[in-house]
């Protein structure tokens, strides 16, 4: 039994290269004809076809124009279908391949013994590929006979279900989940450990001994004919990053205009405002109003303590009315600059008066302090009165007789000072 090594690795994914629409150098353009085309469908095609109906479910839902999807895989990816792999910021690929190679150029290369041996292998191997990953829709799929060694390159779209959002997506962790290899990061080397073992069994009832790779890389390994492909591999690269410029460019491009569309309409609105004078003069006036009504408030201390709900509320309404001057100075300001002054006055009269109401707080909480020392002395006298009246009736009535007199020729006193005030003597 001959042993040979396994490759079984994750492509770049250029369907330019796996289809030959461009020719590398170490392609032998006289054994293209020798390579087997498995399936090649248009991706753009394949889209429609795994969420096109989906997407028009979804969108039957949508009572917003707004959160349509017009297409699915312009919306994911913001661009046109094209040729090479897509990742979106979701870490969403467009499409996800994977190489496989049986032997190396030395024991299993074009022209020696085993090359159609390790080639009929890989066929019967990607005849129940798709039977096997049902959630894994194969559009491309080649097998290479132009190249150092026989290999296959398989390129699958994800296909997920789902209770939120779209009910058929691009997901391959769903994916996983739903053929049976769990969740998590390990999902993907389980999928890969599967296929490695169907890919050993076949080798082995065609008397081949599968061997470990000599580098792995988890439980796998990437195709030896890598640095063959080089070249050609780099080729690709350089076309889709190309692609991806012209096409990052016309975005930027469309970007720009419907800025520089949003600015005009800005500069236009900023133009064509017309300040409401009338209006305008209205706010001043009642700002004035409310002003001179907070100076006679704050006229005092006990003025402030008993009107104090009055005055916060006076300067709530101040402060509503000095934003709403301030919005509308900053409209016309941008063309009409007369208003500035009036808004910087009023502005500096509004934080004149938060200062005196600043102010007026310390004062009420020193009233309210002298407030509770009076309360105390007022306790302690009530207590001495109610003793006196208990222990000595006599002194009590004589001092209320004496408070009675008192309180009598102050009320005269002032009859006689209004009388005089108002010259009535």
């Amino acid at each position: 039994m001959k042993e040979k090594s396994i490759s079984f690795g994750q492509g770049k994914g250029s369907l330019a290269h796996n289809n030959r629409e461009f020719i590398a150098e170490n392609v032998d353009r006289n054994r293209m004809q020798n390579n087997v085309t498995f399936i090649r469908q248009p991706i753009a095609e394949a889209y429609e076809l795994l969420f096109g109906e989906a997407t028009a479910r979804y969108n039957a839902k949508q009572k917003r124009n707004d959160r349509k999807i017009s297409n699915y895989y312009e919306h994911l990816f913001e661009c046109k279908p094209c040729s090479t792999v897509k990742v979106n910021a979701l870490d969403q690929k467009s499409f996800y391949e994977v190489c496989v190679q049986i032997g190396k150029k030395e024991d299993s290369g074009i022209g020696t013994e085993d090359a159609e041996l390790v080639a009929e292998c890989l066929k019967e191997y990607m005849a129940d590929f798709q039977k096997r990953s049902p959630n894994f829709y194969v559009f491309n799929a080649v097998l290479h006979m132009d190249e150092a060694t026989p290999h296959l390159h398989i390129d699958y779209i994800p296909v997920g279900h789902y209770k939120r959002g779209q009910d058929t997506q691009n997901g391959i962790a769903q994916a996983l989940k739903e053929m049976g290899f769990g969740e998590g990061k390990n999902a993907i080397a389980r999928w890969r450990a599967s296929e490695v073992e169907v890919l050993k069994k076949i080798c082995l009832e065609h008397d081949i001994q599968p061997t470990i790779p000599e580098k792995s890389r988890g439980t796998l390994e990437v195709a030896e004919y890598k640095e063959q492909r080089r070249q050609a591999d780099e080729l690709a690269e350089q076309n889709a990053r190309i692609a991806a410029d012209i096409s990052e460019k016309q975005c930027k491009s469309e970007s720009l205009d419907k800025e520089i569309e949003q600015k005009l309409a800005q500069v236009n609105v900023i133009l064509n405002y017309i300040p409401d004078y009338d209006k305008e003069d209205k706010i001043e006036n009642e700002c004035q109003q409310i002003s001179r009504e907070l100076k006679d408030l704050l006229d005092g201390k006990l003025s402030i303590m008993k009107h104090k709900d009055d005055i916060i509320a006076k300067v709530e309404k101040l402060c509503k009315l000095v934003k709403k001057v301030n919005d509308n100075a900053y409209k016309s300001g941008n063309t009409i600059y007369s208003l500035h002054e009036k808004l910087d006055a009023t502005q500096k009269e509004c934080d004149d008066v938060r200062q005196r109401l600043k102010q007026t707080s310390g004062e009420c909480n020193e009233l309210r302090r002298s407030n509770s020392a009076l309360k105390t002395q007022v306790d302690d006298l009530t207590e001495f009165v109610s003793l006196l009246k208990r222990y000595e009736p006599q002194k009590y009535a004589e001092v209320r007789q004496t408070q009675e007199h008192i309180h009598e020729q102050e009320i005269q006193q002032s009859v006689t000072k209004k009388k005089k005030l108002w010259g009535l003597e």
